[in-house]
């Protein structure tokens, strides 16, 4: 019997997708475990934190243009585009994820590698504490389970950290005050705006580069208008937009702008489900990375607390709440 032409256009379509999530999750994996590494190695802490996610944010912009126009979609998205829409759908997002990037950039230079891509992990337990809040997505057991597995590993790394120097070399009371405790609010503010974004999603469909660039644009106004009071503004007005920055620093800041792209990306094509395994996978990435580059085995506590997170990860993956059929 022969195939239809139809048929054999689907199998094309099907195998080409499968490519393309492949390649985006390697990439995103990939991203996700070199990140804290390279921002320590190359951002000074003289570099005023504003100014590196403010140009992430512009870089975001620009490559999400990019890919539009390369794709042939910018123009009709362009016409399709409503300042309402957009403000409703990225607006509140776009300025919590402003500020928890700014959290983010304190905590990589005061965190362990490893302990500070463990600590992004609980941002799945806020996730999925504000889908329960704003969308009513309930959680099975196994999921509340593997959350509470999650929880421990994450007492268990500020423990540690907590008892012994960061790998800056900074006092305790310092990698706690600004290691954990910004890396934790930034996992609280980012399943916040994880759960806005896809509220909005059921709203009106967005094309990922095109949540990138709105996201972007209201994140670079906020900045913009956080700096007329913040010490970073004041800092900016004395010593320059790029006081502290090298060369070098813009390889993390092209990198993070990437990664914000390939997430809509991943989760665009892939779903959550493969975004949990590039985010396993992505903690291992880092693990071997720095003892790679730097030598530094893994501390007791992040052993312990290593699998842990791989296993609640991967549980709340493969468990999700199904709503039970009645008898008739």
């Amino acid at each position: 019997m022969a195939t239809s032409p139809k048929s054999t256009q689907s199998v094309k379509n099907s195998s080409a997708n499968s490519a393309r999530i492949w390649l985006y999750s390697l990439l995103l994996t990939f991203q996700y475990g070199l990140q804290p590494l390279i921002s320590r190695w190359f951002v000074r802490r003289e570099v005023i934190v504003t100014t590196s996610v403010f140009t992430c944010e512009v870089a975001k912009v620009v490559f999400a243009v990019f890919f539009m126009a390369k794709e042939g979609t910018l123009k009709k998205l362009s016409q399709q585009w409503t300042l309402v829409d957009s403000l409703i759908a990225s607006g509140l997002p776009a300025a919590i994820y402003a500020l928890q990037n700014s959290l983010l950039q304190i905590s990589y230079k005061n965190l362990d590698s490893l302990t500070f891509s463990m600590l992004n992990q609980t941002k799945l337990f806020f996730t999925a504490f504000f889908m329960y809040i704003i969308l009513r997505q309930k959680q099975s057991i196994q999921q509340i389970g593997a959350l509470l597995l999650l929880i421990i590993a994450a007492i268990l790394l500020s423990i540690g950290e907590g008892s012994s120097k960061g790998s800056s070399g900074g006092e305790p009371d310092q990698t706690f005050f600004y290691g954990i405790i910004p890396v934790l609010v930034a996992s609280v503010l980012s399943g916040l705006a994880s759960s806005l974004c896809q509220w909005a999603s059921q709203i009106k469909k967005h094309s990922p580069y095109l949540m990138t660039v709105e996201m972007s644009v209201v994140g670079c106004l906020c900045l913009l208008a956080s700096t007329f009071k913040s010490p970073d503004g004041e800092a900016i007005r004395k010593h320059g937009f790029f006081y502290g920055w090298t060369p070098l620093t813009a390889i993390p800041v092209i990198s993070n702008a990437l990664g914000g792209i390939l997430v809509g990306l991943v989760t665009s094509y892939a779903g959550g489900v493969r975004k949990g395994f590039v985010i396993v996978s992505a903690l291992l990435v880092t693990a071997l990375l720095q003892f790679i580059f730097e030598g530094k085995p893994p501390s007791l506590y992040c052993l312990v607390a290593l699998p842990l997170v791989i296993c609640s990860i991967s549980i709340y993956q493969k468990y999700p709440f199904r709503v039970k059929k009645k008898e008739a």
